[in-house]
């Protein structure tokens, strides 16, 4: 194994990593904020793509593309919003039934292909695997994309601070009380949904540029992805990221680390067929941290303390 061939590799893996952070980061809106568990990202992490190349392809400008991917992933997210909160269906069904409809909208979006391919050559992307080592800074996807991922959590910062926001942290909370209190918790929970997928319609267009091709399958098992960032940043630095904004960053770092270990388990030999299962590992064990840390590491509670001092 040669030691250079994975430094090489490196670049590629913390670009790829930050644009995946940016889709859970939207992940951690949903799953931590709001408490509920949205598989719509399957579907969206490949319609943001899918609208993204549509778009250039017919002569648009490669920004009014990425927005309109955007607002896509929104959509798709007031879809599962109001399958949940209009029908009554439970939030993780509605999700399943939106992503399964927006495969077929999406093999039609690519025009029944299931890869539609957007060159450098011929598009001014924003990133491109191509500018990750040897472009000027400014053109380093590496620094594109974390300029994105930093007005992102500055922007999710500043909303979560304002009414609106907090009414939604309070719906994800304590729903229960916060209809008490008189907040509309079935707007909350759609405009939270809509928010999350917009930001992983971002992150599919991003990536969609960024690997050169829009693909119908890019996005399965997006979810698993987007956990595995969430957990693992949440248990690295949790001890030293109390901050709202950094708990976001966090999120985002974890999904960096995610892949560069994928990269080094790649570089050590791993059989690339089984890196779903890999990553199912992963989010499994990360999730079971905290549990093993209460059960086995929490220190028990000293006999005979006055319970009513």
């Amino acid at each position: 194994m040669n030691i250079s061939s994975l430094f090489n590799a490196m670049p590629g893996a913390v670009a790829q990593g930050l644009i995946w952070g940016i889709m859970a980061i939207g992940v951690y809106i949903t799953y931590k904020i709001q408490d509920v568990a949205d598989l719509t990202v399957d579907g969206t992490m490949s319609l943001g793509g899918a609208i993204c190349v549509l778009m250039l392809t017919n002569g648009q400008n490669i920004w009014v593309s990425v927005i309109l991917a955007t607002l896509a992933g929104m959509i798709a997210g007031l879809v599962t919003g109001i399958l949940h909160t209009g029908m009554g269906i439970p939030v993780i069904l509605s999700g399943i039934l939106t992503q399964l409809g927006l495969y077929s909208i999406n093999l039609k979006i690519l025009g029944g292909k299931s890869n539609q391919a957007v060159s450098a050559d011929n598009y001014d992307l924003i990133i491109s695997l191509r500018y990750v080592k040897g472009v000027p800074f400014y053109r380093n996807s590496i620094f594109i994309v974390a300029l994105f991922v930093i007005a992102i959590i500055a922007i999710l910062y500043w909303f979560f601070g304002t009414e609106r926001g907090c009414s939604i942290r309070a719906t994800g909370c304590n729903p229960n009380m916060s209809r008490a209190q008189g907040i509309n918790t079935n707007f909350n929970t759609v405009l939270g949904l809509m928010i999350s997928n917009g930001l992983v319609g971002l992150a599919s267009a991003l990536y969609s540029q960024y690997q050169g091709f829009a693909d119908v399958n890019s996005g399965r098992g997006a979810i698993v992805i987007g956990l595995a960032a969430v957990i693992i940043g949440t248990v690295v630095f949790e001890k030293i990221f109390h901050n709202f904004a950094l708990k976001l960053l966090a999120v985002a770092l974890g999904a960096v680390i995610y892949y560069v270990v994928l990269q080094i388990v790649i570089w050590l030999g791993l059989d690339t067929n089984y890196l779903k299962l890999l990553s199912a590992l992963v989010v499994a064990i990360f999730l079971a941290v905290p549990y093993w840390k209460q059960k086995y590491l929490a220190k028990p509670a000293k006999k005979g303390a006055d319970t009513n001092a």
